[in-house]
């Protein structure tokens, strides 16, 4: 069941404000968006109610004596398992690593628990393992513990992996969706959009000149440069599902500001773009997986952004936008014509299954 009303709002901007109400949960629910959104607050944060899960960071902070250590969890379920770029088990452990140091933290353990559908070939099931141990290797993380079962078949697709993550957070950062300030830049470390076109079209079949390549990368030593440059980054996130669309939504939201970007600023490869054009999808709501977003003070930006550009995963970053104090909660796109869009969070998922 889905309803429609308008949403005027006193800045002069006006646009359709979608009401839902189902009684199943729908693949929608977990795309990132406004669904999903309104799934967790309803169901799990009112009923797991406390001051660290209230914060609704990607990573839980928790202090111990004097040492903070930070925790995060996942689950992988891509379809199709094996992508351009990557695979579930790379992209398992890229995903977690990178929800660890979007907080600065240095990650260092993780788990891995195995839901294997019966019938899946051991050579698979190999070749995953191994792309896991190269990613844990390269991001200089160690999985020190997890779990296997097997389902009967047709009881889940293929393969669907569950991590965890601990890491440690030796420097003085406090870096959190709520700490944006008016005159904040915002930068994007590379181009939008690799990854969630990679599934796509390896999914729906369709070919270009150049295979879309996934993004698929862990992001801890960019994160030790960006932190080295400047302990005073005020926010940080790797856009995965929802894309960067919605994590500038949720730095709005959290921090009660206005964000604005640029259309001519936002970095996306000819290929992904004449992707998008063609499937009809704008590449800010796509997902990543070796990305992130970085907000910090506008005086340290120019710096910063040299440095990140020296890095190999940094080489693309762009600064694309602003926190403004005008329209507190909402992000919108300028437009070369000068015009300037609402980008909301998205009520659904263009494509299910994308990590």
């Amino acid at each position: 069941m889905k309803q429609e009303s308008k949403l005027n709002l006193s800045n002069g901007f006006n646009c359709p404000l979608p009401l839902t109400n189902y009684d199943t949960v729908q693949l929608a629910h977990g795309s990132g968006g406004k669904l999903m959104s309104e799934l967790i607050d309803k169901i799990f944060i009112s009923t797991f109610n406390n001051k660290i899960l209230n914060k609704m960071e990607d990573q839980a902070t928790l202090e111990i004596g004097k040492n903070k250590i930070v925790f995060t969890t996942d689950s992988f379920v891509v379809d199709p398992i094996f992508f351009p770029g990557g695979d579930i088990g790379e992209l398992a452990v890229n995903g977690t690593v990178n929800d660890l140091c979007m907080c600065g933290a240095k990650p260092t353990w993780l788990s891995a628990g195995f839901i294997i559908e019966e019938g899946f070939p051991i050579e698979e099931l190999n070749k995953i393992v191994l792309s896991m141990r190269i990613a844990a290797d390269k991001a200089g993380v160690q999985i020190v513990t997890g779990d296997t079962k097997v389902v009967n078949k047709n009881s889940c697709d293929k393969i669907f992996i569950n991590t965890a993550g601990i890491g440690l957070l030796e420097k003085n950062l406090t870096i959190s969706a709520s700490n944006l300030k008016p005159g904040d830049s915002i930068i994007v470390s590379g181009t939008i959009a690799d990854h969630g076109m990679a599934i796509m079209t390896s999914r729906k079949g369709l070919s270009f000149e150049n295979t879309i390549q996934s993004d698929c990368a862990s992001l801890n030593e960019l994160v030790d440069l960006i932190t080295n440059v400047t302990a005073n980054v005020h926010a940080m996130r790797d856009p995965t599902r929802g894309g960067v669309a919605a994590v500038l939504n949720e730095f709005a939201k959290q921090s009660e500001v206005g964000i604005k970007i640029f259309s001519d600023k936002i970095p996306v490869k000819p290929d992904v773009n004449g992707a998008c054009e063609i499937l009809g999808i704008d590449p800010l709501y796509v997902a990543n997986e070796g990305k992130l977003v970085v907000v910090l003070p506008k005086e340290e930006v120019s710096v910063l952004l040299a440095e990140m550009k020296r890095h190999p995963l940094g080489t693309d970053a762009e600064i694309i936008g602003e926190v403004v104090g005008d329209h507190p909660g909402i992000v919108v796109k300028k437009t070369l014509l000068g015009v300037e869009h609402i980008v909301d969070l998205p009520l659904g998922e263009q494509l299910p299954r994308i990590c």
